[in-house]
């Protein structure tokens, strides 16, 4: 009996053996598709650790000890918000022993249980992303006050204390404040200059106030002091300080735990630093005035790791993927102190200054009358937008809708698929067996596509330079309600037509006037940037309409009026004399009309496109604005034109072509959506 048992038992394991080189296969996969990295079969002394990453709440000590079980570790890549990391062992062999001892590998980090896949790389680049310069006018001083000043300055700090004399003490969404000298009113964001609060600052904070003038970070003492309390995983959004309100340098004390701050520059360019408990930020000229700062809400952060030769962190530098850890948030305490203004701005950066008369933004486009008014509305809401969000939109989309995938992957090998308004190609590789091609009116996607390794070319959707009848299948992915006119829309359709063999199907989507149908709301409606997961390994739900708002900001936030266009539009009742004003939607809200414009707030990573950490941030990722913060910074924003269907619209539209018989049709998440058979030329 005991000769059997050892062969279950040798099955078994082999089993378990088979299901671990599927999930290795599989993380290879996905890392190609995702990070472009390419693993191989022959052992080196480089491995790439899927799941191990910072991303995926992995510590570098906690990895490098794992690892260190194996052999003596070279090198240890781990880049920020990453969900994998890259060793390099001393010898091959180190390397061969981690990929049979550690795949499959079970890590507890913090709530969640990680599962290690390694698989060797042929070499890894350390090279790092370069050292990101502080803001211009940013000074951050460490150590500024000493564990027993700390201990001093928190227990000034009476949290329990209510009296209305002395300060002002609110609870906001992310976080406690306190109020000293002159309340900051949310909302209005400024200070009632006539309304100094009896108490003035705190006693204990004179020694703080002293050794700032003394050390020269500020000329004339502080007389308003904010005092905000972080429990770990509150933040603040992204916000200048109001130049009406304050002069310039602002001072803000850290105490209890460290903290990452984001500084980013209305361009776009992002820098992260880290600030220390009892460290001091002194943000001047360009800093103060013109970037914005802000907290992602998290538990962990993305620090350097701590040099036991030096303890003190490099603060900025979070380009050393060599060295870089989590750091655990803990309870914060800031003190912001800073001087009224009793003068108008001056400062050298008008357009982010509310002192300077903002002019009236131009009046919203109208419905198109003539091919040419629809051209030129096209070619300013629609094509110049995709061309200047190009890297930004790329960053955003990653997933293949579920059933476009199905119906990419049920194509026989050999076909022919044109992807008519391809954006950055996702949807080009998902059928390896095909032969896909795309197009796109964007030479900036277009462009993405081909670094991907994808076959693609610039063309409208009305005239594709394509023989007729030369494909098995065409899709148009979220592309036909960009055309302003019925006319147009009917002809982007016969084009996708005359593209395929008879017998050959199309399958369409574009953006449904009805969000909500069958009593379920889309996701464009209900999901929120405080609802996506950050830091997973895979991607968040991707909303392929390229309507969906990708940023943190929609169009409630006062950053809006820096758009160009005017929010107060009217709907639109087009007439045949007096076309009607093209509305702004607000985003993730219902549409009340079916041509409008939507917003699309431009962030610096993928123009960090979206902040990855980006968020993802993602990927970091940004959250949504607090109406109670002071008022944001102006940032880019695009309006794109689009018309969006009512139920039954489509369907229409290809009932009108000869030769077409529409096989199907359905609602997915928001988009109305058809699949239609070309019967005969």
């Amino acid at each position: 009996m005991e000769p059997r048992l050892e062969n279950v038992k040798a099955v078994r394991r082999s089993k378990e053996e088979k299901k671990l080189l599927r999930k290795q296969i599989k993380a290879s996969h996905t890392l190609l598709k995702h990070e472009g990295i390419s693993t191989v079969s022959k052992p080196t002394k480089s491995l790439v650790v899927a799941n191990g990453g910072l991303g995926n709440g992995v510590s570098r000590e906690q990895l490098q000890a794992v690892l260190e079980e194996a052999g003596e570790v070279g090198s240890l890549i781990m880049h920020p918000h990453k969900p994998y990391a890259l060793v390099t062992y001393r010898t091959e062999v180190s390397a061969q022993t981690g990929h049979v001892l550690l795949n499959g590998r079970q890590l507890q980090c913090g709530d969640q249980v990680v599962t290690l896949y390694l698989s060797f790389v042929d070499s890894v680049d350390t090279e790092s992303g370069g050292c990101a310069a502080l803001p211009p006018g940013l000074v951050l001083v460490e150590e500024f006050v000493s564990p027993e000043e700390e201990v001093l300055l928190l227990d000034a700090i009476d949290w329990k204390s209510h009296d209305e004399e002395v300060t002002v003490q609110k609870a906001l969404k992310h976080r406690k404040v306190k109020h000293y000298g002159y309340e900051f009113r949310y909302d209005n964001n400024n200070v009632d200059k006539d309304k100094p609060l009896p108490g003035g600052l705190p006693p204990a904070c004179a020694f703080v106030l002293e050794r700032c003038v003394r050390d020269r970070h500020v000329y004339v003492v502080p007389d308003q002091l904010t005092v905000n309390q972080y429990q770990a995983g509150q933040g603040i959004p992204p916000h200048v300080d109001t130049h009406s309100a304050f002069e310039d340098p602002i001072l803000s004390l850290s105490l209890g735990a460290k903290t990452v701050m984001d500084f980013r520059h209305p361009n776009g360019c992002s820098v992260a630093v880290v600030l220390p408990g009892r460290s001091l930020l002194v943000m001047k000229g360009e800093s103060r005035y013109l970037w914005t700062h802000g907290i992602t809400p998290r538990k962990f952060d993305v620090v350097p790791a701590c040099d036991p030769e030096s303890p003190v962190a490099l603060t900025s530098d979070l380009s050393n993927y060599s060295n870089l850890t989590l750091s655990r948030r803990g309870t914060r305490t800031s003190l912001t102190f800073r001087k009224v203004r009793r003068t108008p701005c001056d400062c050298a950066h008008p357009s982010a200054c509310d002192s300077r008369q903002v002019p009236a933004p131009p009046s919203p486009p109208s419905l198109p009358r003539s091919r040419t008014d629809a051209c030129r509305l096209e070619a300013k809401f629609v094509h110049s937008v995709y061309n200047e969000i190009a890297g930004h939109f790329s960053d955003t989309r990653h997933s293949p809708w579920p059933r476009v995938r199905h119906f990419l992957t049920l194509l026989a090998p050999g076909s022919v698929v044109a992807d008519v308004g391809s954006g950055n190609g996702k949807y080009l590789g998902v059928n390896p067996d095909a032969f896909a091609m795309g197009c796109d009116r964007s030479t900036a996607l277009v462009q993405i596509c081909s670094e991907r390794g994808f076959q693609a070319f610039v063309s409208d959707a009305l005239s594709v330079p394509l023989r007729s009848g030369v494909c098995d299948a065409c899709i148009s992915i979220a592309v036909i309600h960009h055309l302003s006119t019925q006319e147009r829309r009917q002809a982007a359709i016969e084009e996708l037509v005359r593209l395929l063999r008879p017998g050959g199907r199309a399958l369409i989507y574009v953006w449904a006037m009805e969000q909500e149908y069958n009593k379920q709301k889309s996701k464009y409606l209900k999901e929120t940037r405080e609802q996506a997961p950050s830091g997973s390994y895979t991607d968040n739900h991707d909303q392929e309409t390229k309507g969906c708002e990708a940023t943190a900001t929609d169009s409630h936030n006062p950053g809006q009026q820096y758009s160009g266009i005017s929010t107060q539009c009217s709907k639109v009742h087009p007439g045949k004399d007096s076309p009607g004003k093209l509305s702004v939607h607000t985003n993730r809200t219902a549409f009340n009309s079916q041509d409008l414009l939507v917003p699309w707030h431009l962030k610096g990573e993928g123009a960090e496109g979206v902040k990855k950490g980006g968020q993802g941030s993602k990927m970091i990722r940004d959250h949504p604005a607090d109406t109670q913060d002071p008022v944001l910074a102006p940032c880019p924003v695009f309006h794109r034109f689009y018309h969006v269907f009512q139920q039954g619209e489509l369907e229409e539209l290809c009932a009108r072509i000869i030769g077409v018989t529409v096989e199907c049709s359905y609602h997915d998440q928001g988009n109305w959506c058809v699949i239609l058979e070309k019967t005969r030329d």
